[in-house]
């Protein structure tokens, strides 16, 4: 690898290092550097401050091929965003992992990251050194855990009493565009996770939820399948259209006679030796369809195409086949059937084949856009969500949003403790810390009181976006829950007439609001510790 700069020795015989290309590099150092990023990164936050709560608006992003994206999920709008500051970058990956981890509170993680960084902005300007600051945000979000886990409820995960979890999941959709049908799509959301949940692990396994899409019909035609549903159509039209107690053979091998490979050449020069190969085929054909027969399958489901012959014979064997079936599909409808995936028509055997109680094709508008549903299956924890929406933005922000309340819902699975919304875990976290921070005798105590005001910066934002004055709202909630020691007093964004979350039912889970303090603390330190940038003069 090539020196990126040489050693140097002035008059008094001190080193320095003289860098190459410095004289096309531009380069910023202390508190100069930190300003930048610190500026960077806001911008970003205030971005997505408009989009917080269930009063918040919607982004509308263009892709660079014109494709139109309207959505409030703060990963989404991140991804979509062209960034190109590296400190923003960070942003950006903040709140992917708040939605890869948890799958929900991806804009507030990303709010309170920016209301940290403005906070410790006015610490270095009063001449605080950056790396206080850390420390005293990192002791503050303990603190702010502490207080969180202290107002935290359990409530029992009874299968017969899913009522909590519809509320939690309902919380979760509150801010999205589909809240049009709230309840129905938080429980299909719960009836989700429950059906593949393992309750003895208390764990969940998403590759057993399939979310499939279908443009037409309305949101409210959305429904929860118990097994499989595969976008194709069985390979001709005349075959039955429902099949009943039917045996599956899964095939990976396509309805074809073997080929020469290609070092191999076949010459065919007369009639005959044409008729010869016809025949040939034929009889290969003939081969294949009575293996599967014989194996006893009622349904052959082939990765792989097969031709018009091959289609007429299958349908006169009275053997219905569906083709080209991708390869997740493929795995899925395994699971769910109990079957094997069979890659040589000589390999298969009655006891590697899959059961479906029905095999049915459902047909869809005026279109007549045609899907397969395998249901009753032997495994019937495998799943699938069909959304239905009038128009593909619709479809694609109900999918977005049913994987957060499918994430949500999994999260109480794994842990069910849970804290009430609408800003009062932030508000009562504000509280705790600033009490904290006065019993702290060193310079921590300021970074302390910051990060209790950057807390707050999520029930103001909540307040400002449902049209509510902010700071008088924010005072009234806040003196409330002091005098009335009542952690679940929040912000009444909705306008019901009581700030009282409990009774509102609005519902978080403790696992996402600790990852969102922890994670967005986390960005704010390693942003305060990056003092000096070299970059390209023309970039940054």
């Amino acid at each position: 690898m090539a020196s990126m700069g040489a050693l140097a020795f002035d008059e008094y015989g001190r080193p320095f290092i003289i860098i190459k290309d410095q004289d096309r590099q531009k380069r910023l150092t202390g508190n100069a550097a930190i300003k930048s990023h610190i500026l960077a990164a806001r911008t970003v936050a205030s971005t997505l401050r408009t989009s917080l709560g269930p009063k918040g608006l919607d982004k509308l992003m263009v892709s660079a091929d014109g494709d139109i994206t309207i959505t409030n999920d703060g990963a989404t709008i991140l991804k979509m965003m062209d960034v190109d500051h590296q400190i923003a970058k960070l942003l950006v990956q903040l709140s992917q992992s708040q939605d890869d981890e948890i799958g929900d509170g991806t804009t507030g993680v990303v709010v309170l990251a920016g209301a940290l960084l403005e906070k410790a902005e006015h610490l270095l300007d009063k001449g605080v050194h950056p790396i206080r600051i850390a420390d005293g945000f990192e002791m503050a979000a303990r603190c702010a855990i502490q207080s969180l886990e202290r107002s935290a409820e359990t409530f029992p995960l009874d299968v017969n009493n899913l009522e909590p979890l519809i509320q939690t999941a309902m919380t979760t959709l509150g801010s999205k565009i589909i809240n049009k049908c709230h309840r129905h799509m938080a429980e299909i959301a719960v009836n989700a996770v429950l059906a593949v949940a393992d309750m003895e692990t208390r764990d969940v396994n998403f590759e057993l939820i399939k979310v499939e899409t279908k443009v037409g019909g309305q949101l409210e035609d959305t429904m929860l399948v118990k097994g499989v549903i595969v976008d194709k159509d069985f390979s001709h039209p005349q075959m039955p259209k429902v099949l009943r107690n039917v045996k599956i053979a899964i095939l990976t091998c396509p309805f074809e006679p073997p080929k020469p490979k290609t070092k191999h050449k076949l010459d065919v020069t007369s009639v005959e030796d044409y008729k010869n190969l016809r025949k040939y085929e034929h009889e290969k054909f003939e081969e294949m369809v009575q293996q599967v027969k014989d194996s006893g399958a009622g349904l052959a489901i082939c990765q792989w195409g097969f031709d018009d012959e091959a289609n007429h014979m299958l349908l006169q064997r009275e053997l219905p086949a569906v083709r080209w079936v991708g390869g997740p599909e493929i795995e899925l409808i395994a699971i769910a059937t109990g079957g094997r995936i069979v890659p040589r028509f000589e390999e298969l055997t009655p006891d590697k084949l899959g059961y479906a109680g029905v095999v049915k094709e459902l047909c869809f508008g005026t279109t007549k856009d045609r899907m397969l549903v395998i249901e009753e299956c032997t495994n019937s924890k495998a799943v699938t969500i069909f959304i239905r929406g009038g128009n593909k933005m619709i479809v694609e922000e109900a999918k977005r949003s049913i994987h957060d309340a499918l994430c949500v819902v999994r999260n109480l699975v794994r842990d069910n403790r849970i804290v009430y919304g609408g800003g009062a875990p932030e508000i009562s976290c504000a509280i705790a810390v600033a009490k904290e921070a006065d019993a702290i005798k060193t310079l921590e105590q300021y970074p302390f009181r910051a990060f209790a005001d950057a807390l707050e910066s999520i029930p103001l934002a909540l307040a400002e976006n449902s049209g509510l004055n902010p700071i008088h709202t924010l005072t009234e909630i806040k003196s409330r829950q002091v005098a009335e020691n009542n952690p679940a007093l929040g912000i009444d964004c909705l306008c019901k007439g009581t700030a009282d979350m409990k009774e509102q039912h609005v519902i978080e889970t403790l696992h996402s609001k600790k990852q969102q303090i922890l994670l967005a603390t986390q960005v704010v330190k390693m942003i305060l510790k990056i003092d000096d940038v070299r970059s390209p003069d023309d970039g940054y």
